[in-house]
């Protein structure tokens, strides 16, 4: 006997389907059935930020969100950001800034970066600090990432001003 279920949800705006065993991940059912190669699982206990996805509109680690609670979700990760065209401004300031460099945690920095400045649009260094604890870099680039997040928060309210 299956005990799997028919889940459905929006992926990066498109309406999907798919089954899933009761303990699958939202990492490994994005991976697997998806392609999403934005989302990694480094750590597998919500201690790195390398699995980050938005789920309604909310960072979560998808190491440890199961799949079967993303069911009539809408589920982003970092390639709904930006367009087929043009980088997103903070994925062009993580560039800028040198806040990459083997690029493994950067996605998962950049969409706690997104958040952050959709509730905080002009962040002390403090308030990143605190809100991207959750990320681990590997490379040690935190110095270039807190300058990204600062140049990112600028353009966004720079772009929000009135002309």
């Amino acid at each position: 006997m299956s005990n799997t279920r028919t889940i459905r949800f929006t992926l990066n705006g498109a309406p999907v389907k798919t089954d899933v065993e009761p303990h699958e991940t939202l990492v490994d059912v994005l991976r697997q059935r998806f392609n999403i190669g934005g989302v990694r699982e480094s750590c597998g206990q919500g201690l790195c930020g390398c699995c980050t996805a938005i789920v309604d509109g909310i960072a979560v680690s998808s190491c440890l969100f199961l799949a079967m609670f993303a069911d009539g979700t809408a589920v982003d990760t970092i390639e709904h950001l930006g367009s087929s065209h043009r980088l997103d401004p903070i994925q062009e300031a993580f560039i800028e800034a040198g806040a990459l460099q083997c690029g493994f945690c950067t996605p998962g920095f950049i969409l706690m970066t997104k958040q952050l400045l959709d509730i905080h649009p002009v962040p002390s260094d403090d308030d990143i600090r605190h809100y991207l604890a959750g990320n681990l870099c590997r490379c040690s680039a935190y110095p270039e990432i807190l300058a990204a997040v600062k140049l990112a928060a600028r353009r966004r309210n720079s772009a929000a001003e009135p002309a």
